[in-house]
């Protein structure tokens, strides 16, 4: 129960892709995510910043930032934090300012931090991962620009397993998940491509062993929704 990938034919094009992908349904994206995790994506960002740990006047980055949900729970549970919010596209974070919540958007590159090492006392990512070109250049960067004792923590989903949910799995990424986005998204095709992002990405305990070969400590990671999605953590 599959459809064909998407045609990239290199990480530049994937990278252009990508771009232009979340630059037409930056308008619609919170609504999708709404509706295809059914509002559990809100407890999953709010179990994220608790995973930082974060200092009562820390800073914290959220890398692939999108319309910067992560940044402002951030905000929300510990108010005097510096939240900073960063992506390659324009339109997603265009759409964040609208939103309420102090969050500094800064547009850069997830392979290539537009800032100093040891800045921040958390790093964040929430579904980053399994679009960007080079999994391990992006964990790389997230550790680098994390202060020592501070902690990286990826939101991502789960490859469909081989359990006997597999198949129901499978048929919600491939065939509501498109519909759904042929819907509501002025780009329905991006909603095609999302399942196959998912398919293709790394299972948990593999990622596990990139955030160590990355240079993170002490790695762990906790599932959620029936073991669809997994959040990992890593010291730096």
């Amino acid at each position: 129960m599959t459809a064909p990938d998407p045609v990239l034919p290199s990480p530049e094009e994937k990278a252009r892709y990508v771009n232009r992908m979340f630059a037409d349904i930056a308008p619609r994206y919170d609504l999708m995510n709404r509706l295809m995790t059914g509002g559990q994506d809100v407890a999953w960002r709010r179990e994220v910043v608790r995973l930082c740990q974060l200092p009562p006047r820390g800073a914290l980055l959220d890398v692939g930032t999108g319309t910067g949900d992560i940044a402002r729970e951030a905000r929300r549970q510990h108010p005097a934090v510096l939240a900073v919010g960063c992506d390659f596209t324009y339109e997603m974070m265009a759409a964040g300012q609208a939103k309420a919540g102090a969050v500094h958007f800064v547009q850069g590159d997830g392979l290539r931090l537009p800032f100093p090492d040891d800045t921040f006392d958390a790093v964040t990512s929430g579904f980053l991962l399994r679009n960007v070109t080079d999994i391990d250049a992006a964990l790389r960067e997230q550790a680098r620009v994390t202060k020592p004792g501070g902690r990286v923590v990826c939101l991502e989903t789960v490859p469909p397993s081989r359990s006997l949910l597999g198949p129901l799995f499978r048929l919600y990424f491939f065939r509501v998940v498109p519909l759904l986005g042929s819907l509501l998204s002025p780009n329905g095709r991006a909603y095609r491509y999302l399942p196959h992002s998912t398919v293709h990405f790394l299972p948990p305990e593999e990622l596990a062993r990139r955030m160590e070969r990355a240079g993170l400590r002490h790695v762990f990671y906790v599932t959620r929704m029936l073991g669809t999605v997994a959040i990992h953590v890593g010291t730096a």
